[in-house]
């Protein structure tokens, strides 16, 4: 049974910086791809980075410059470093992994149980 597990949200003031991790844990085969997602109450989820090879990493417009994702293969994780931390960067922030499972190679996505980032101004 998989599982995504975060950690390293909180409270920080505009400017600050905040390093948020997650690590998968269970059986599998291993990781296609690993994002960070967020959502901001009354909005819709939306895709904050997106790690979907060795070499590329997609991010939103509006982290551009100031978030930067990372991965270590070897403890099956991913980091996003927000730098520049914004108040309209508030919100719950998801890992979500693309993950093959070990027995028929099947491919499903697993979502952590989101950790709050809350930018003061």
């Amino acid at each position: 049974q998989v599982q995504l597990v975060e950690s390293g949200g909180g409270l920080v003031q505009a400017g600050g910086s905040l390093r948020l991790s997650c690590a998968a844990s269970g059986s599998f085969f291993g990781i296609v791809s690993m994002s960070w997602y967020r959502q901001a109450p009354g909005k819709q989820r939306e895709l904050v980075a997106a790690s979907i090879s060795a070499s590329t990493t997609n991010y939103a417009d509006s982290v551009k410059g100031r978030f930067t994702l990372s991965r270590d293969n070897a403890k099956n994780a991913v980091y996003l470093l927000m730098n520049s931390l914004k108040p309209e960067d508030t919100a719950v922030y998801y890992c979500n992994a693309l993950i093959e499972e070990a027995l028929l190679r099947r491919r499903d996505t697993y979502w952590g149980q989101g950790t709050q980032v809350t930018v003061s101004s």
